[in-house]
Parts: structure tokens; C-alpha cells; sequence
């Protein structure tokens, strides 16, 4: 089997992590880790046994697949860039900057039969994946995101960095189109909103409500569904599964009218199993488990969301 060669654009804090599971991986060859900074593009290839590069298009032609692991205003440019050079892309979370820069790589991966691939990467939590033959009929979901605070990524809002994991999320298992958003929040260290909440309505009844903030003192990062007869409950960061179902029949003599099971599951390595799953679509020309759409409608809902928060806000200013 011929090696799938590979290049991770960007080599900061996340890609780095992207250029060591690539590198881990045996059907793919890391051939270059691109950055601007000299000090940072050596030392990730020294670390990792790549080659460094200063300018992304020096391997337009050259690699077959690439993760774009870059601020978010560049996505839209590099991203184009290989998918019209034939290369296959895994883009960071948010996919681009606008709707219209999404759509139009989706149009251009479509054109070239190329894998467009979103780094959603909650869809390949341990616990995540465990829940979801559990899964009927959402009717209720909270998902409750909260992190210290740090100036890494306060370039954007909390919304776009942080709550568009769970928007991601929720959409993906409610199965519908939203019927209404209902969101607020506010700046608190930063100059951009810090702290969100979300009341999202979908056309088939299903409800979430989703909280992210990045001025909380502890880390946590919670989902819990409720459905007819059901509760499960995911602990995305201790990886820990809660399913409480009905008992069928009704409860016996001195037994509780519910069934309760936790898995304490392995901590897995969902960066590595997205990057797997990515060379997975390339060899077999297969849909990705998170597309360019479902990237898109993540951008979307977090844009609505966003523009809600600034309109409430200019409310209160008044």
C-alpha cells in the first residue's frame, strides 16, 4: 500500500499535536510541517522527523493530503488552495471565516472528487461514540462547555472557539433544521463575548440549551440528553457514560423505577482517530463522518447565535 503523503499547514499549539499523529500513523508520510515562524516550523519537524516549510504553497503538487491548522482568517485561502492542486483537506474548526468562503469549498472539493474534512473533533470523543446506539429520539439536550481563561484564542468569540463544539453536536443528533435560537452573553476579560448561552429550537420539537464560557475556574465539558423514556449523560473530558432508562414492566419490590449504568470508558485519542478516519475517506473515496456541510451549518448557527448576542447586548446598552 502506498504511503499517503501528508502535510500539516500551521504547527502552533493544536497543529503541532496534528503533525505527531500523522507522523504515528504507518500508511502516511508526514513530507513537511508549514509555519511562518522559523523557530516553531524546525522545531515541530525536528520533534516529529518532517521537513519544515515557510510558505504552504512550496507543496501545492507536492502532498496529497493536508490538515489546515492555521488561524481561522487563513483557512479559506490555503484550503482552496490544495483542493484546486488535487490535494484532499482537513480544516480546523470553524471551517472559514464566512458562510460564502464554506460553500465555496465545498463546491470546489465536490468539482475536484476531493475529501473535505471539518475538525469537529468531539465527533470522535470516546464517550460520544458510545452514546450513540443508545440514541433514539432527542427531546431535550444541555451541553455545558467551561474553561479557564486564556489569551490563546480570544481572537474570536467564545462562540466560534468554544460553544461550536456542542452546536456541532446537538445538530447532528437532533437530525433537524432549527426552527429558532434564543442566545445571550457578554465580554468579560477579552474584547469579545466570553461567556454564551444558547436556546436552540428545532422544527421537530427537539430542544437544546447550550452554555459555553471561557472565564469559568475549572474545566468542564458535559452533555446530557433526555428522550421518552431515557437520560443519558456524557462526560466529555473524564470520558464517562450514564445511560438511565426506564425499567420495562415497572420496577420490582424495593427496586428504583429506573435502570442505571456507567461505563468509565478508555481516554482514546480523538485527534488521532480523526486524522485515521480522514486517510480512511481518501483511500475509499468515502463521505467523512464531519463534511464541508456539516462544517458549514456549525459556521452558520454560531454566526446566528453571535449576531443574537451583539443585538442583546446593544439592547441593554440603549
Amino acid at each position: 500500500m502506498n504511503k499517503i503523503r501528508a502535510a500539516v499547514i500551521g504547527v502552533g499549539y493544536l497543529g503541532r499535536f496534528h503533525a505527531q499523529k500523522y507522523a504515528q500513523i504507518p500508511d502516511c508520510e508526514l513530507l513537511a510541517v508549514v509555519d511562518g515562524r522559523e523557530e516553531v516550523r524546525k522545531s515541530v519537524a525536528a520533534e516529529v522527523g518532517s521537513q519544515p516549510c515557510g510558505d504552504y504553497r512550496e507543496l501545492l503538487g507536492k502532498v496529497e493530503a493536508v490538515s489546515v491548522v492555521t488561524p481561522t482568517p487563513a483557512h479559506f485561502e490555503i484550503a482552496d488552495a490544495f483542493l484546486s492542486a488535487g490535494a484532499h483537506v482537513l480544516v480546523e474548526k470553524p471551517i472559514t471565516e464566512t458562510p460564502e468562503q464554506a460553500k465555496a469549498l465545498i463546491n470546489r472539493a465536490a468539482a475536484s472528487g476531493r475529501v473535505l474534512q471539518v475538525g469537529h473533533l468531539e465527533r470522535f470523543n470516546a464517550a460520544v461514540l458510545a452514546a450513540e446506539p443508545h440514541l433514539r429520539a432527542p427531546r431535550f439536550m444541555e451541553c455545558v462547555r467551561l474553561a479557564p481563561y486564556k489569551e490563546r484564542g480570544t481572537d474570536v468569540n467564545v462562540v466560534l472557539d468554544l460553544m461550536i463544539h456542542d452546536i456541532d453536536l446537538v445538530q447532528s443528533l437532533a437530525g433537524s433544521d432549527i426552527e429558532s435560537i434564543d442566545a445571550i452573553g457578554t465580554p468579560v476579560f477579552s474584547g469579545e463575548i466570553d461567556i454564551a448561552n444558547a436556546r436552540i429550537r428545532f422544527v421537530n420539537g427537539c430542544v437544546a440549551n447550550t452554555t459555553a464560557s471561557r472565564v469559568s475556574l475549572k474545566t468542564e465539558r458535559k452533555l446530557r440528553i433526555f428522550e421518552d423514556a431515557a437520560y443519558i449523560s456524557l462526560d466529555l473530558q473524564q470520558k464517562i457514560l450514564t445511560l438511565i432508562r426506564k425499567r420495562e414492566g415497572g420496577p420490582q419490590a424495593g427496586q428504583l423505577p429506573v435502570s442505571i449504568e456507567e461505563s468509565n470508558l478508555e481516554q482514546g485519542d480523538a485527534l488521532k482517530s480523526e486524522i485515521i478516519s480522514f486517510l480512511d475517506c481518501i483511500r475509499n473515496n468515502r463521505r467523512p463522518i464531519v463534511s464541508g456541510e456539516d462544517g458549514l451549518r456549525a459556521l452558520e448557527t454560531a454566526i446566528r447565535i453571535t449576531e443574537q448576542v451583539h443585538a442583546n447586548l446593544k439592547i441593554r446598552a440603549g
